[in-house]
């Protein structure tokens, strides 16, 4: 099996260079120079050539992610087999499975309560708990497995910290939190859901001890897909976790791009140490917070091995709504005085290729109305990134579908629909941009739907917890 993914592997990587063989050509960094003698500035006029060069070098902006991306493909295995229990699950630290919510689903939070305990059984995981946190009670029913934790609305941390921040703080209080210091909580999204391969690689993540902090990949295609163009738009956030954010903690064990709100997997007395009261600075973006704070600190991070499965949201506002909220939580977190500047070259990067996306996105037209020539080495790193870029969500398809469940021709469309869909993905994540830049609160927090049958009633908040923007 190992052999066999190894081959997977190989032909992967092949895949990714012929991609990026084909941009090469097309953007004139190899063969014929199809534009010599060809004069911009005769032909568009001084100001329109100085303005089409100067959006084109804008592009350029996220060449270190596709970089880092491109380096996590190649040097780790893209289908790794699935792990196995490097010891008894019987005998391990106590993992505490945390999820936060507002407590607006509990439908969907009980559903999915049960279908992660069933996972945890049918490994033999005996010595965790799920913990879930929420602002409005939600009368699970009392069981070991799982603990009811209700964050009343005039608790306030000391330095005012608000929404899922000031929750998870909540939880490490004197009196509320009942884990030791040897103890380790696995951080959940309300609709995420566990598999057999990744409890297996948080048992041997935490059984291994090298790192106090760790993630792993988060797949978006396994379940019902509520809406096909923002799933097919998130494929790239599949690739990136076997990219870039794989060789970060993989290789350098820092969280330099950041790292997700889920699939955290945390030593309980580090994350007590460090806390989540991070003021309004660090209430949008918590998670990008917390691990710039314990890299700051000193800490390593690790990758731990298996999937989990998510949904994404459910309409194409939520995906904007979305991006948007992740724009001003990583703006905050760029200007807090509380984290120096060189823990945050990676989203520095970020948020330039944010900032300027209304400009590079056209080029997506410009391109190939308005042709420009180019030095050679210029056209081939703009092809690198170009197909790199196309290629994570190309993989993501290859990783999130599959021929089983669906048949090869459906599955084959699937792994090529999004070169068609990456526009429609820049699109929307420019819109997302643009609003969250000309936004000028920034601490606001929106929700998104994340249950396809609404609740016949839902609790009115208790907390200053989620509020539309």
């Amino acid at each position: 099996m190992e052999g066999f993914s190894h081959i997977l592997h190989v032909l992967t990587v092949l895949l990714l260079l012929v991609i990026i063989f084909i941009f090469s050509i097309l953007a004139g960094g190899l063969g014929p120079d199809r534009m010599a003698g060809f004069d911009p500035f005769i032909q568009y006029g001084q100001w329109a050539t100085t303005l089409l060069y100067l959006l084109r070098f804008l592009t350029f902006i996220p060449i270190p992610q596709a970089i880092f991306n491109f380096c996590g493909l190649v040097m780790y295995n893209t289908h790794p087999p699935k792990p196995k229990l490097k010891t008894s699950t019987l005998f391990g630290p106590f993992i505490c499975f945390r999820v936060v919510t507002r407590g607006t689903f509990p439908d969907l939070v009980k559903k999915n309560i049960e279908k992660n305990v069933e996972v945890c059984s049918r490994i033999g995981l005996d010595n965790y708990i799920i913990e879930v946190v929420t602002d409005n009670v939600m009368n699970l029913a009392k069981s070991p497995r799982h603990r009811e934790i209700v964050v009343p609305a005039k608790y306030q941390t000391k330095n005012h910290t608000l929404y899922k921040a000031r929750a998870l703080n909540y939880c490490l209080e004197p009196g509320i939190n009942m884990l030791t210091d040897n103890d380790w909580i696995v951080h959940l999204d309300e609709e995420t859901l566990l598999t057999e391969s990744s409890v297996i690689g948080i048992v041997n993540f935490i059984n291994d001890g090298t790192y106090k902090f760790g993630q792993g990949v988060i797949t978006y295609a396994n379940e019902e897909i509520v809406s096909w163009v923002t799933t097919l738009a998130d494929l790239v956030r599949v690739g990136m976790d076997y990219g870039m954010i794989r060789f970060c903690l993989k290789y350098l064990h820092r969280p330099v791009f950041s790292w997700k709100g889920s699939f955290i997997v945390s030593n309980a007395g580090v994350e007590k140490q460090i806390t989540y009261d991070f003021g309004l600075e660090g209430s949008i973006a918590e998670d990008c917070f917390f691990a710039l704070t314990a890299w700051k600190e000193g800490h390593q991070f690790g990758f731990v091995d298996g999937e989990m499965w998510e949904k994404s949201t459910f309409s194409a506002m939520d995906y904007i709504h979305q991006r948007k909220r992740w724009v001003q939580g990583i703006y905050n977190v760029f200007f807090s005085p509380l984290i120096p500047y060189r823990y945050k070259g990676g989203i520095t990067l970020m948020l330039l290729s944010w900032v300027f996306m209304p400009f590079t996105v056209p080029n997506i037209v410009l391109v190939p109305l308005f042709p420009l020539p180019m030095w050679r080495c210029v056209n081939v790193l703009c092809a690198f990134m170009g197909a790199t870029m196309l290629f994570l969500f190309i993989f993501g398809a290859i990783k999130s579908f599959s021929p089983r469940r669906m048949g090869w021709p459906k599955y084959v469309f699937l792994c090529f629909v999004p070169i068609i869909i990456v526009p429609v993905s820049m699109v929307l994540e420019t819109i997302g941009v643009v609003t969250a830049l000309c936004t000028t609160k920034k601490t606001s927090f929106h929700i998104v739907d994340k249950q396809t049958v609404l609740p016949k009633t839902v609790l009115p908040s208790t907390a200053h917890t989620v509020q539309h923007v």
